[in-house]
């Protein structure tokens, strides 16, 4: 008994024997873990369900503006604004990887009824109709999941690039703020390079780069353009056009339209377009003229065309030059907000399989667009500093020259081809990555990848673009 007194004496020394921490100690040491996928996803579709109105009040938006909003703040979220070249985040690309996904998959329930034939068991051959997936969906999906797969290789592709760097505007000096246009996105970082410029080599890899990415924002702006021609247009904008196309325009740009010699860049350089602003008020007077001549044309309004002091021909040659004018506007300001005319079709849409299309799409085109803007703003960097370099060099001595490069194809493309389409005499049109049936295959020799189909539905002229024969009745 004497033993067993004095082992436990030693245990209560804490000589040898580790004592456990409370129950409630121990609990409050352990990490608290987040919610799970499946809790994140269910949340998600229960807003997509009540159309982002979780007190059930009814009050929601219709559930195509739903998924719409949601594919949209999802990009606003994972994207923001591409200040850098630089690969994303792995939690930011894992989550936009994951929950694009969970949206998408909606459209794998989006079906249309087709016609097939069966094979009785007596031998007899009927032809039935089976559901399968609806057709654009089939084809332009799988195409801006590559075209999204494609754009988050081409920022990776920045990895580890020490040509150029970046540096806060506030550590510059004022020339060089000048110089950058610092006061238009003042926001952006400024980028640096070496004082004589870059390698050659560099330069030729981001020029290459530029054209890559180029490239797959004309396939995201053809996929997006075709699905907003698709939407129909809304009643509530028809009802806020003016009477007649000399009010939409104004007195002095309905004359220069309706002259009897109209250039089309004539016109467009006696207009102020030193703002976005301007542009879009330019694009919205002129979108909403079309579609009112184009109206009165086929006499949609059921107005009577008596005693009328413009012919039909007359309409007719305006809203040709009116279409020009429009197709040009969306070739040089390809960084324009949507119009008007292309807010209520998104707005006032019903239509789930057109919102993921037109949605997914945009997001893509913007980031295409952002990551465009600074490539060209290192390429514009590089030839500050070379020509900076050649000023202060003594004489005698040369820089080396620049290596010819392919033109821009922004600038030397058709407008056809800026949309991503290829018109034929039947008046339909592939696009340019169509031809490409190696979609997964890598290219190690310097051309450009070539992107999967595109399912478009073109038209001849662009009030066929803007839906217009399709107002103001439903899809059919």
């Amino acid at each position: 008994m004497a033993a067993n007194a004095a082992s436990l004496d030693r245990r209560r020394s804490g000589s040898s024997v580790k004592e456990e921490p409370p129950a409630e100690e121990h609990a409050a040491t352990t990490v608290p873990t987040g919610p799970s996928d499946m809790d994140i996803m269910k949340e998600k579709f229960a807003k997509l369900l009540l159309g982002e109105d979780m007190s059930g009040s009814g009050k929601g938006v219709p559930s195509a503006l739903a998924l719409s909003n949601a594919i949209t703040n999802l990009a606003a979220a994972c994207f923001g604004e591409q200040r850098k070249l630089e690969p994303m985040s792995p939690d930011r690309k894992g989550r936009w990887k994951k929950e694009v996904g969970w949206l998408l998959s909606v459209a794998d329930h989006i079906v249309e009824f087709v016609a097939k034939k069966q094979l009785l068991d007596n031998g007899v051959e009927m032809e039935v109709m089976c559901t399968q997936q609806r057709r654009d969906l089939q084809s332009n999906v799988p195409a801006l999941r590559k075209i999204d797969a494609m754009l988050l290789d081409y920022l990776d592709n920045f990895k580890d690039r020490n040509e150029f760097w970046y540096v806060k505007r506030d550590s510059c000096s004022e020339s060089e703020k000048e110089e950058a246009g610092s006061d238009e996105k003042w926001w952006i970082p400024m980028v640096k390079v070496p004082p004589n410029g870059l390698p050659l080599a560099s330069r030729a890899w981001i020029q290459h780069q530029k054209e890559l990415v180029n490239q797959v924002l004309k396939a995201a702006m053809a996929i997006n353009a075709n699905c907003l021609m698709e939407m129909a247009i809304p009643e509530s904008y028809l009802e806020s056009l003016p009477k007649n196309g000399r009010v939409s325009l104004g007195d002095a740009l309905y004359r220069n339209i309706t002259d009897v010699e109209f250039d089309p860049d004539e016109f467009l350089s006696s207009v102020d377009l030193t703002s976005e602003h301007k542009i879009c008020d330019l694009k919205d007077r002129i979108e909403a003229s079309v579609i009112i001549w184009n109206r009165k044309v086929h006499n949609k309004d059921n107005k009577s065309t008596w005693g009328s002091a413009v012919s039909q021909e007359k309409r007719e040659q305006f809203e040709d030059r009116a279409q020009t004018l429009l197709l040009i506007i969306k070739h040089r300001f390809p960084g324009i907000p949507q119009s008007t005319l292309d807010i209520a079709k998104i707005q006032e849409n019903r239509d789930v399989g057109f919102a993921i299309l037109e949605s997914y799409s945009r997001v893509l085109e913007s980031l295409a667009y952002n990551v465009m803007s600074r490539i060209e703003d290192v390429i514009v960097a590089d030839n500050l500093a070379r020509e900076k370099a050649k000023r202060d060099m003594p004489p005698g001595s040369e820089l080396a020259p620049i290596p010819q490069q392919a033109p821009d194809m922004a600038d030397s493309m058709t407008l056809l081809d800026f949309m991503g389409w290829n018109g034929d005499a039947d008046g339909r049109g592939d696009s340019p990555c169509a031809a490409d049936q190696d979609q997964d295959q890598d290219q190690e020799d310097g051309r450009l990848m070539k992107l999967p189909n595109i399912m478009t539905n073109l038209k001849n002229t662009y009030m066929d673009v803007l839906g217009g024969h399709r107002s103001p009745p439903g899809r059919h």
